[in-house]
C-alpha cells in the first residue's frame, strides 16, 4: 500500500511557486489537497463582499453610538455645571449657600456691602 504524501503544506508554505508546481505535476495526493484549497478559496471570495458590507455597517453603528455618547455626556455635564445646586449636592452632599462660603450676609441672605 502506498503512503500518502505529506509534503504539500511544507512546499506551499516555504518553497517557491515553481517547486510547488513541479511537485503537483508528479503527486496525486498533493493535487487533491490543491483542489480542496482552491474550493475553499473560491468560497471565501464568494462571501467576501457580504462580509465587508457587514463590517461597514457595524463601523457606522459604532461611530454613531460614540457620537451619541459624546453628545449626551456633554449635555449632561453642561447642565450640571450651569446648575450649581446640583453640582454642590453631588460634590458636598448638600447645597452650599453664601453663608457656607463665609461671606457676610444681611437678613435676606444677600451679601452685605458697606
Amino acid at each position: 500500500m502506498k503512503e500518502k504524501c505529506s509534503k504539500y503544506e511544507a512546499l506551499f508554505t516555504f518553497s517557491s511557486e515553481d517547486d510547488l508546481r513541479k511537485h503537483l505535476e508528479e503527486c496525486e495526493d498533493c493535487r487533491a489537497e490543491e483542489a480542496k484549497l482552491e474550493k475553499v478559496s473560491a468560497l471565501i471570495q464568494e462571501v467576501k463582499p457580504l462580509y465587508l458590507a457587514k463590517r461597514k455597517t457595524s463601523a457606522k453603528l459604532k461611530i454613531a453610538c460614540a457620537a451619541f455618547a459624546i453628545l449626551l455626556s456633554g449635555t449632561i455635564l453642561g447642565v450640571i455645571n450651569f446648575n450649581t445646586d446640583i453640582s454642590d449636592t453631588l460634590r458636598y452632599g448638600q447645597t452650599l449657600s453664601v453663608e457656607d462660603y463665609g461671606f457676610p450676609v444681611d437678613s435676606y441672605g444677600f451679601i452685605m456691602v458697606d
